[in-house]
């Protein structure tokens, strides 16, 4: 029987991580994540969405960033199809971590499409930290349902409390959300690339924030990625043409330079 081996970076211990270790880490995520939903509740009913409607985007969409996107954009008197738009690109990423995530679980074919709704940031950071099959089932799993019952427990009680608190913007609620994605977010920005591309993202939500109709801005920022990465690209290429230019001889050294030749001559 072949014997398997692990990856470079992943030691004995992570191989044979106990189930009771993963479920640790998929509730501290889901429990962290899963109350910010009252924060969605309230900023929801504030925007002028009511009870079911709010119910229903967490039941439905479950995508929290792109939740506060609409609801935000709402709020301030954003076109509803623009809002919605803005929201749909932000949601856009998890179809990239749903074809990541179907390889690394190989989930059967008649629970994928239920498995789908959970395939969000929380669920995919957990499940890529586990170093085997079982392990990333387990806390995509444990992730997925704690949050996703959290979340829309506390949308529920956030819309309902809204009235309670009366104006929502005094408490500064709507920022609660995006900030623990941005928490979330910050260490996952590891090489250069990825740091312009969020700094870049932020500088034209906010730049073009005063000027462009509410939900604009975060389509237009979208444009941080592909920006970044054609300057990158012209930086490789700028790079790899230098390094040709330098492996290229001058011709000022060896026997067939002129420096060579010469002192052939002067030896005949």
């Amino acid at each position: 029987m072949a014997q398997q081996t692990a990856p470079p970076d992943t030691s004995a211990e992570d191989i044979h991580k106990p189930d009771s270790a993963v479920v640790r880490d998929a509730l501290g995520v889901g429990v962290a994540v899963g109350l910010s939903g009252f924060a969605f509740g309230v900023t929801s009913a504030g925007s002028g969405l009511s009870l079911l409607q709010s119910c229903a985007l967490s039941l439905l969409v479950f995508t929290g960033a792109s939740q506060f996107a609409l609801v935000g954009a709402l709020a301030a008197g954003g076109n509803p199809f623009t809002a919605a738009a803005g929201a749909f690109f932000l949601g856009v990423r998890n179809a990239f971590y749903g074809l990541r995530l179907s390889q690394l679980l190989a989930l059967p074919r008649a629970v994928r499409p239920l498995a789908a709704q959970w395939v969000i940031d929380e669920t995919t950071a957990v499940t890529l930290a586990q170093p085997t099959r079982r392990a990333r089932r387990l806390g995509f799993t444990v992730t997925g349902l704690t949050l996703y019952l959290l979340w829309n427990l506390t949308t529920l009680l956030g819309a309902l409390g809204a009235k309670a608190i009366g104006d929502t913007d005094a408490w500064g609620l709507d920022a609660a959300g995006p900030a623990v994605f941005l928490a979330l977010l910050a260490p996952m920005l590891k090489t250069t690339t990825e740091r312009a591309v969020a700094g870049l993202a932020v500088l034209l939500g906010l730049g073009l924030l005063p000027v462009l109709p509410a939900g604009v801005p975060v389509l237009v920022a979208a444009l941080a990625a592909p920006l970044a990465l054609v300057a990158e690209g012209r930086r490789r290429r700028r790079g790899a043409d230098g390094a040709g230019r330098s492996d290229e001889p001058d011709g000022t050294d060896g026997a067939d330079g002129p420096s060579g030749t010469a002192g052939s001559e002067e030896g005949r």
